[in-house]
């Protein structure tokens, strides 16, 4: 299935939060597991510098994610980046988080891979989905990252929302 990029990267420049789901999007969506159970996933180092980026904008940032799973609060709190999980209904979660952050939906980005994002997919102004985002889910992305998921699709969004920022802030 062919796409096409229907946000220009200027749009972006009107981001003022960005949710993120974590399995396939942070990772590969592989996960490794111990005998005593311990899940281990992989992650993309460079997306913290990124998200660093972002942050000094003062864009809000927030992960959802449908696993309770120790793994992804660590990796939340070494990002400094805010977390639910055991999320069910995704576009419910982003309605809340808006409405606590006070940032209009129109303004938000969502970063999933999965038919469970969907729901928060087709609520946001600017949906994104990571290149190797399962095929049901494309027709609800606006826009389709070069890179995979787990291999700084995180990184590549918050690099075009930066330049996107600074490009606006120059004119």
């Amino acid at each position: 299935m062919s796409f096409k990029n229907t946000i220009g990267t200027n749009e972006f420049a009107k981001t003022q939060l960005i949710i993120f789901d974590f399995d396939g999007v942070f990772t590969d969506n592989r996960v490794a597991v111990a005998d005593d159970g311990t899940e281990i996933v992989s992650c993309w180092r460079s997306d913290g510098l990124g998200l660093s980026r972002i942050k000094a904008l003062n864009i809000n940032l927030y992960i959802i994610s449908t696993e309770l799973n120790p793994v992804v609060s660590v990796r939340a709190t070494k990002l400094g980046v805010q977390c639910k999980q055991g999320v069910e209904n995704k576009a419910m979660a982003v309605v809340a988080i808006c409405e606590q952050l006070r940032v209009m939906i129109k303004d938000t980005v969502f970063l999933g891979n999965d038919i469970n994002d969907v729901s928060a997919l087709q609520l946001v102004g600017m949906p994104v989905v990571v290149n190797d985002a399962y095929p049901e889910v494309l027709p609800f992305a606006k826009y389709r990252t070069r890179k995979r998921g787990g291999y700084g699709a995180v990184r590549e969004l918050c690099d075009i929302i930066y330049k996107a920022k600074q490009f606006k802030n120059n004119k």
